[in-house]
């Protein structure tokens, strides 16, 4: 699985389309660059929903890229160590695609993801680059939808605050996690799931 997920990373230019693709262009998920300051911009023309339409976006995104790595798996089945470790390796999968350094926390009824250097560092001084933290979180709770593990998140610290990074918590909602898979002390775990390769 690490060997395909190394070749599903590469993204290809088809130069007569003008397209950019994750992967081989016949798995069809062709992408579409967008500069920060047009997330930023976007909540200008959105409206009163604008936060919901742009976490919304985030979920379909994280969702998309579970299914491309995973081909729509069923994770009910599943042991709750492998997603975890699953889990870990999409943040390596969102670092080497541009989203910053991201790291993972599991406890035992919540989960932390930490961003450092994310889209919204460069808009400092920008209030509505708040925008980019909805994409992030609704990038992680689609991520954690598709792995079947129920959390309710939110962003708890974000450096358009001055904080050093954006810090999503997500309460465990359906279970809370074994012992043996609590992350001991405050240090984030970061998956050996790409290193193998």
């Amino acid at each position: 699985m690490s060997k395909r997920l190394k070749k599903e990373l590469q993204v290809t230019i088809d130069e007569k389309l003008g397209q950019l693709f994750f992967g081989e262009k016949k798995k069809d998920l062709r992408l579409l660059m967008l500069r920060p300051i047009d997330l930023i911009e976007f909540s200008e023309f959105a409206g009163a929903n604008a936060d919901d339409i742009l976490v919304w976006v985030g979920k379909t995104l994280g969702r998309s890229y579970m299914d491309k790595f995973f081909d729509s798996k069923d994770w009910s089945t599943v042991p709750m160590a492998t997603r975890k470790e699953v889990a870990l390796g999409n943040l390596e999968a969102l670092e080497l695609m541009g989203f910053g350094e991201i790291t993972g926390v599991f406890k035992k009824n919540h989960i932390l993801f930490k961003v450092s250097d994310s889209l919204a560092s460069e808009e400092k001084e920008n209030i509505m680059a708040k925008n980019l933290c909805l994409l992030y979180q609704g990038l992680f709770s689609g991520m954690l939808e598709t792995l079947q593990i129920d959390a309710d998140g939110e962003e708890i610290k974000c450096v358009l605050l001055g904080n050093e990074q954006c810090v999503f918590k997500f309460d465990l909602i359906a279970e809370e996690l074994e012992d043996r898979l609590v992350d001991e002390g405050s240090e984030e775990k970061v998956s050996d799931f790409l290193s193998t390769i």
